[in-house]
């Protein structure tokens, strides 16, 4: 009978739920943390279940072909990676995986040929925006184990972090100062508003007793343009301290084209102010996506991957096939980036999104572009389309529909909708494989579509998430 802290020898399988490897010791499943399929390893239980069970790597006794030594000294502490020992074929490869088990486990479909992932073409610093937190110090094992034998007491706990937050602890902040995942510019300044926050005896804000003064430290990249945006978040406004902080970032980054203060008293650890205060420059940078440039203020959503975007958005304009006398319905529309991607390739596009400041940057967008074939519509799609279809009078059936909706997918009326429409292409777009496959499921029920294309596309190098591309056809 097995029980926490019993160590068993065992063989990882595979990839599961939230990145871990699989086991089976007689037959029974552990999920292995850190674990990499082809690994040999010593596993220490620290869950026993009547299902299953969860282990950590107590050693690695034959390592996989796979597993490689992760570039960052903060891995396996911070929660911003957790593929960083595994090669980045192997990365590619497993996403795969993950999206054939879905269509195959979810979806009930067979014999469908999921493509090779898209992957990066570096996986390190791919990232044009990151949020760090202030709060209070996570200390490592090494910190406390370097303390007491010193013969000193625990370190206190209370000590100032600017970095990442430890997973599934809100309350602790591991201290970082260098980061893979955006460029080094970046991480200098992490490093100087750190100096800067101490040097001033700054205050963290605490999410227990709601005082402090310093919340986040967001920085945005232009990968294409150049521009940088750096962004503090507080919880007052201080305007003598920030023309001090302005001027210290002007002096020491000269990259730096835009700098703002985000001031919010939200309990939220949402870095979003409830006013903005622009210390220099125009308050926003640009970007480019393909042929399109795009105005990204400091608390606008953006894909978060320029470079891998492109990819996405061209794989979505590839398999729409789109011909001139088109009509796209994009669902989900946000910003309107897959709209204005497809647009020249169309006869008209029609965006749906329940988000008034999304619908209102789309539109922002169009007009910036010179764009004259999109229209932006705000609205919960299930009211849209399954119960106000007035407006489809005045835009024509579609030919064709791309949808991109969130994690949890869409809502099981608007997938009877979309049947009952009947376009003649469906490109769905997806963060989620195991919401797609349901949806696709019943899309394709009674034999209403087929799929005929699955390309993966790797947005998040070095995490467990992939996007997928799925193009549908009507029979």
């Amino acid at each position: 009978m097995m029980k926490r802290g019993d160590e068993l020898d065992m063989n990882v399988e595979r990839y599961g739920a939230e990145g871990k490897g699989v086991s089976r010791v007689d037959g029974f499943v552990v999920f292995v943390r850190g674990g990499v399929p082809g690994d040999r390893v010593r596993g220490r239980l620290t869950r026993v279940s009547k299902n299953f069970a969860e282990a950590d790597i107590a050693a690695v006794v034959a390592p996989s072909p796979h597993r490689v030594t992760p570039r960052c000294r903060y891995f396996g502490t911070c929660g911003g990676c957790v593929w960083q020992h595994l090669a980045y074929p192997g990365q590619l490869e497993f996403k795969r995986q993950q999206v054939t088990d879905a269509l195959e486990r979810i979806g009930g479909f067979t014999g469908i040929a999921v493509e090779p992932t898209i992957g990066a073409v570096d996986p390190f610093y791919y990232r044009n925006k990151m949020e760090f937190s202030f709060g209070v110090r996570w200390l490592t094992r090494d910190e406390l184990d370097t303390a007491q034998g010193q013969g000193g007491e625990e370190p206190p706990l209370n000590r100032f972090a600017l970095g990442l937050h430890i997973p599934q602890r809100f309350d602790r902040v591991l201290d970082i100062h260098e980061c893979y995942l955006q460029s080094a510019e970046s991480a200098a300044i992490l490093n100087a508003v750190r100096e800067f926050s101490l040097a001033r005896e700054l205050t963290i804000y605490s999410t227990l007793t709601h005082t402090g003064y310093l919340r986040n430290l967001v920085i945005r990249e232009g990968r294409h343009t150049g521009d940088r945006m750096v962004n503090l978040v507080t919880s007052e406004d201080r305007p003598e301290l920030m023309r001090a902080f302005s001027d210290m970032v002007q002096t020491r980054f000269p990259s730096v084209t835009t700098i703002v203060n985000n001031i919010t008293t939200r309990k939220s650890q949402v870095a979003v102010g409830d006013r903005e205060v622009v210390l220099y420059g125009p308050g926003f940078i640009r970007e480019r996506i393909g042929r399109r440039l795009y105005t990204v203020s400091a608390n606008s959503f953006f894909q978060t991957n320029t470079l891998q975007a492109e990819q996405l958005y061209d794989t979505a304009r590839q398999l729409a096939d789109l011909q001139p006398t088109d009509t796209v319905f994009d669902l989900y529309s946000g910003t309107g980036t897959i709209a204005l991607h497809v647009a020249a390739d169309a006869a008209s596009v029609v965006g749906i999104e329940s988000v008034p400041d999304a619908v209102a940057d789309a539109q922002r967008n169009a007009i910036e572009q010179g764009v004259t074939n999109c229209t932006f519509m705000l609205g919960d799609l299930k009211e849209k389309i399954v119960d106000d279809t007035g407006w489809l009078a005045e835009h024509g059936s579609p030919t064709v529909m791309i949808i991109d909706p969130p994690r949890a997918g869409m809502h099981p009326k608007v997938v009877e909708r979309i049947r009952e429409m009947h376009p003649e292409r469906i490109v769905y777009v997806s963060c989620n494989p195991a919401t797609q496959a349901r949806d696709l499921k019943t899309l394709c029920g009674d034999s209403a579509y087929t799929i005929d294309r699955v390309q993966p596309v790797d947005m998040f190098p070095h995490t467990m998430h992939v996007e997928n591309v799925v193009r549908l056809i009507a029979t």
